[in-house]
């Protein structure tokens, strides 16, 4: 009879967390300031090279992408925060007008893989690189300047162009989601 009891409490405990996992609500984290960092580059510079881990635990380095394709890099503050588990399905979404304009989006925040793993599965999985800046904590985030002092990054996107060129840059409200006709736009300048 315990065994029976036993076995019910943890079926229900295993129903009770795969509707959680269902229903995901992100972490709120209220009204935050705007933006809280200086930019350390500008559209005309050549992109900041990094190396950064990836889900799959290989790296990649923005650098391998010169002379194939253009890059857009999307820095989100942190995982599982509502605008970020907005943006990126949005993207996810979207991918083939990014493919369709020669772009490779690559998904960057200073979580630690394990967390941006699990926000990943969480929604539902994404098809782009999905990239951890945590060690050193926000190094490329600062290379760009876009490393807050509370340690996340701003919601930022830029695009580089084939050559390694910065051609948009986009320090966005950390409170609002970037509008994605005006990034595919921008995407298509460099196609003309």
């Amino acid at each position: 009879m315990l065994r029976k009891l036993s076995l019910a409490v943890m079926m229900t405990c295993l129903f009770a967390a795969v509707a959680f996992a269902e229903h995901f609500t992100p972490y709120h984290v209220g009204k935050l300031k705007p933006t809280d960092s200086v930019l350390k580059v500008a559209v005309g510079d050549p992109a900041p090279d990094f190396e950064l881990p990836g889900l799959d635990g290989n790296k990649v380095r923005l650098s391998d992408y010169r002379g194939k394709k253009n890059v857009v890099i999307s820095f989100v503050p942190a995982a599982w925060t509502p605008v970020c588990s907005d943006q990126w399905p949005g993207y996810n979404l979207a991918l083939e007008l990014f493919h369709g304009n020669n772009a490779e989006l690559l998904g960057i925040s200073a979580d630690n893989t394990p967390s941006q793993a699990a926000w990943a599965t969480a929604m539902h999985g994404l098809d782009f690189p999905v990239l951890s800046d945590f060690w050193p904590h926000g190094a490329a985030a600062a290379s760009y300047g876009v490393l807050r002092s509370d340690g996340m990054t701003e919601r930022a996107l830029f695009i580089i162009d084939t050559k390694g060129i910065i051609r948009f840059i986009d320090v966005h409200d950390i409170n609002m989601r970037p509008d994605l006709g005006v990034l595919i736009h921008e995407l298509e300048k460099l196609g003309k």
